[in-house]
């Protein structure tokens, strides 16, 4: 059934409505650890000012993560953004599989085991506890419960992470999976050991193709045991750290290695599990391992092995075929109603959050709803470290943005500006100044834009990032702080011809997925039915 919207009584709507989100721009007090206010941003001033401006929740379960203490992400945040409702998110849903023991009965997990009783078990991620991509409890749930089994010989390749936890925090928790590990040897028979890892922002993690040899240096480390020999993954960090001031996401590869050579090498007959559950930096793996016609680089020797996903990250291009726990399904997301009804919509972003506002914006669903009504334009990132770079394409998103604008075609856009996120991951506080001024002016040209075609432009934000740079200790020690933030993230609109037609709701405990009914009813429709409340009321 094509689903439609139905107009608004009282209000014909103001077209274009353009969303622009300011992705990892949180609101946090004003201080020299906050790059947005540290930052000379008077437009972001001005319409902080505005009466038409609040703050929305942005994480835990707002975005459908499991506790107040989870950080919102990108996926989640753009998955309730286009939804316009809530659904249980990754780790959620994985907690929830786990506790009720769902996980171990599927068909899958039972293959898995089955191969594995006479080979080795594999299992590759994120390894901590930033529950972003991953949790190391999941991972122990999985050693133990594979060990019960008749599992023998295991294999953990660790992806250290920097980025969603202390920037080096890697051996922290490498001791933790150590005396897992320890108290699982203590069983007849079982070998299990960490057998090759690195920084995530170094090998395998990539995402949206912007880094295939990102990709393929994970791949020949953890299938071919192919990087610098270490005799355990402590070793392996602590030489990383006596060499760089490198935090860990960027640490090189490493294989650990006895008098026999790599001790983790995958052969054929094995089973390889990838825990993560986020969906953007576990397809490109993901399709190294499973794909029989992949082609991006030379697997060499490609193993036959049982490739399994924690959940399944891409529903279209069912990427992996196998898969742990479903994901959620997303239905009825706004970009279903806006082509039902006939309208015509955009998406603009760079490589690096291109993905975001398409196919999570769509309810994880790659492609169009209909082409003939919907244009996504891809600006390719470069291939540099963010803080390099500061201004990303912000520039030529905004150019884009403003074409599109002017053609007149448009009931709706929306853009992700990415640079308060992926600059604030490097934690150079300097360089996300800098992008947030950037920032500021290219959200200057597009207010002057919108005003010109008589539109509305939401300006919000997915999660917090750039608005917390660092952690300053009891002791005045001071550490870089490169993960995502709890901290609300803005909304307001920018209407140049408001009039009082209407105002703020006062909704407390607002989030993002009270967005989307509010950019319809600014299109001049009703939510649909079963949508989170919208954040304007109109006034008879």
């Amino acid at each position: 059934m094509r689903l439609s919207l139905t107009s608004h009584a009282s209000f014909a709507g103001r077209r274009p409505v353009l969303v622009v989100v300011a992705d990892g721009v949180g609101v946090a007090p004003a201080g020299p650890m906050n790059a947005v206010t540290e930052a000379a941003t008077p437009t972001l001033d001005r319409l902080s000012d505005s009466r038409l401006y609040r703050t929305l929740l942005a994480h835990g379960p707002a975005v459908g993560l499991p506790s107040a203490d989870d950080m919102g992400n990108s996926e989640v945040g753009h998955n309730a953004l286009g939804a316009g409702r809530v659904f249980a998110q990754g780790a959620k849903l994985v907690n929830a599989a786990i506790a009720t023991g769902a996980i171990f009965e599927s068909d899958e997990w039972a293959a898995v085991i089955e191969r594995s009783r006479t080979a080795t078990l594999h299992l590759l991620g994120l390894h901590s506890d930033g529950n972003v991509h991953s949790h190391t409890d999941h991972l122990y749930a999985l050693m133990r419960r594979a060990v019960a089994q008749g599992v023998r010989r295991i294999r953990i390749h660790i992806l250290h992470d920097g980025r969603d936890v202390d920037p080096r925090s890697a051996l922290t928790y490498i001791a933790q999976t150590e005396a897992v590990l320890a108290e699982l040897n203590e069983i007849a028979g079982v070998d299990a050991a960490i057998a090759s890892g690195g920084g995530r922002m170094r090998i395998t993690m990539d995402r949206y193709g912007a880094d295939w040899a990102m990709v393929e240096r994970g791949y020949w480390c953890h299938t071919h045991g192919v990087a610098r020999e270490f005799a355990s993954a402590t070793e392996a960090v602590e030489t990383g750290y006596a060499e760089s001031d490198d935090g860990d996401q960027y640490l090189d590869s490493f294989v650990v290695a006895d008098e026999n050579g790599p001790i983790g090498t995958m052969a054929d007959g094995d089973a390889v599990i990838l825990f993560n559950f986020r969906g953007d930096r576990a397809i490109e793996i993901s399709q190294a391992y499973e794909d029989a016609e992949f082609d991006h680089f030379d697997r060499g020797s490609h193993p036959d092995v049982l490739y399994v996903g924690m959940l399944q990250y891409d529903g279209d291009l069912l990427v992996p075929t196998n898969h742990l726990v479903a994901p959620p399904k997303i239905d009825r997301t706004m970009s279903e109603y806006i082509c039902g009804t006939g309208l015509h919509s955009f998406a603009v972003s760079e490589t690096q959050k291109f993905g975001h506002v398409t196919y999570f914006w769509n309810g994880n669903r790659s492609g169009y709803f209909d082409e003939e009504l919907e244009t996504y334009i891809e600006i390719p990132s470069d291939n540099v470290e963010f803080n390099t770079a500061p201004a990303m394409k912000l520039r030529e998103i905004t150019e884009s943005t403003i074409e599109l604008l002017h053609s007149g075609r448009y009931a709706m856009g929306r853009i992700n500006f990415p640079n308060g996120d992926m600059v604030g991951h490097t934690g150079d506080l300097k360089a996300t100044v800098d992008a947030m001024q950037v920032l500021d002016d290219c959200l200057e040209q597009l207010l002057t834009a919108i005003d010109q075609v008589g539109g509305v432009l939401v300006f919000t934000a997915d999660h917090g990032n750039a608005d917390i740079m660092y952690t300053e200790s009891a002791d005045g020690e001071v550490t870089p702080k490169t993960s995502h933030t709890l901290s609300p993230v803005p909304f307001v609109i920018h209407d140049a011809f408001y009039a009082d037609e209407y105002r703020l709701t006062g909704l407390a405990d607002a989030g993002l997925a009270n967005v989307a009914a509010t950019v319809l009813n600014l299109m001049g429709y009703d939510a649909p039915e079963g949508y989170a409340p919208s954040l304007i009321e109109f006034v008879s």
